[in-house]
């Protein structure tokens, strides 16, 4: 037989970091490199992304 392995559970601690802070408006945003153009607009659309909790949101220069 294979050793056994111990699974350690994370600690609340753990399993929440970073979610506070996203959850009282302070967001870690970071710029898809993507560069997309409306047509309708005839603007840039700027998409960035949260690296805590991955949520999105879109920008018209």
């Amino acid at each position: 037989m294979g050793d056994i392995l111990e699974f350690k559970r994370k600690s609340s601690q753990e399993k929440h970091r970073g979610k506070t802070l996203c959850r009282n408006g302070f967001h870690k945003w970071r710029i898809k490199v993507d560069k997309k153009f409306d047509v309708k607009q005839g603007k840039l659309v700027t998409l960035s992304i949260c690296e805590r909790c991955g949520k999105e949101k879109t920008e018209l220069r």
